[in-house]
């Protein structure tokens, strides 16, 4: 697997350990072996990251781990030879990770469709992610070169991602831009914030497609795409979202925030034919705007 250091000045043993949920003995024995490489060069488990180290693990990181295929219901919203776009249901994690093989959309896809590996065999097919508690929109690539193209389309800012999100209070702007670097919250490792620390642009652009009592319906266009932007930016300017389980004060239902990757546009990397799509909210979502009052 590779992946970008989003830390400066941490050991590399112990930063593996914490992001990936392994044991350090056995993340110190792969890089005995020269398995944990920073710019394609085989360092020391007491190797210094600097902030946008590309960090490259052997696959042999995986070879405890048996991904099974399973019968879980999928709405498969466009298929081709090359790709899948899938529209991905609340509460649903992406891809298997250490602690949680089962039940992801990896799994589910495995069970109907031949993919390929990616960067990682626990990954097979993703080029892209959203969270758990987001719905909506995905592209699942077939084929190792129609992975590298997507990916390499999406670090181009060639794919147009649209998400419609529910924020607390009223947005007084019909459009706005929120461009704040994202970091990784040193106080607790499972949350991003804005920070100029250890952090990476970000850019969000938004519009008011209503207004609520208390409440604004918005869509987001994201120009970055940086672990829990859209939460963590809407938190940022003092309006959550709403029922988001981290970035909210609130108590939140088993439902999770309402944020749904609803628009994907992207011309297809191998036919050329431009692709739209269009996700209904969430039957929930659907509800609670409906129990809002104007």
């Amino acid at each position: 697997m590779r992946f970008e250091s989003d830390v400066e000045g941490e050991r590399i043993d112990q930063y593996l350990s914490r992001v990936l949920d392994l044991s350090r003995s056995k993340i110190q024995k792969l890089g005995k072996a020269g398995k944990i490489q920073v710019f394609s060069k085989a360092v020391s488990n007491n190797y210094l990251l600097h902030l946008g180290d590309e960090i490259t693990v052997d696959d042999a990181m995986d070879f405890e781990i048996k991904i099974e295929k399973e019968d879980i219901p999928l709405d498969v919203v466009y298929e081709d030879d090359y790709l899948l776009v899938v529209n991905k249901k609340s509460g649903m994690v992406v891809h298997p990770a250490p602690g949680n093989y089962e039940h992801t959309l990896v799994n589910a896809l495995l069970y109907r469709f031949s993919l390929s590996k990616g960067s990682s065999n626990v990954r097979p097919g993703i080029v892209h992610r959203i969270d758990k508690d987001t719905s909506g929109l995905m592209m699942v690539a077939k084929d190792d070169k129609t992975h590298d193209l997507l990916s390499s389309m999406i670090k181009k800012k060639e794919v147009v991602r649209i998400y419609y999100a529910l924020v607390e209070g009223i947005i007084p702007n019909e459009t706005g831009t929120i461009d704040a670097p994202i970091g990784r919250d040193p106080n607790n490792r499972q949350r991003m914030m804005v920070t100029d620390v250890n952090a990476k642009d970000a850019i969000t652009h938004f519009k008011v497609l209503k207004r609520f009592s208390d409440k604004t319906l918005i869509a987001c266009k994201l120009e970055t795409g940086r672990t829990h932007q859209i939460r963590v930016h809407m938190a940022y300017i003092h309006h959550p979202i709403v029922n988001d389980p981290v970035y909210h004060s609130k108590k939140a239902t088993s439902f999770g925030q309402m944020l749904h990757s609803k628009q994907l546009s992207f011309v297809h990397p191998i036919t050329k034919e431009h692709l739209s799509f269009d996700s209904p909210l969430p039957e929930e979502f659907e509800e609670y705007l409906a129990s809002l009052t104007v």
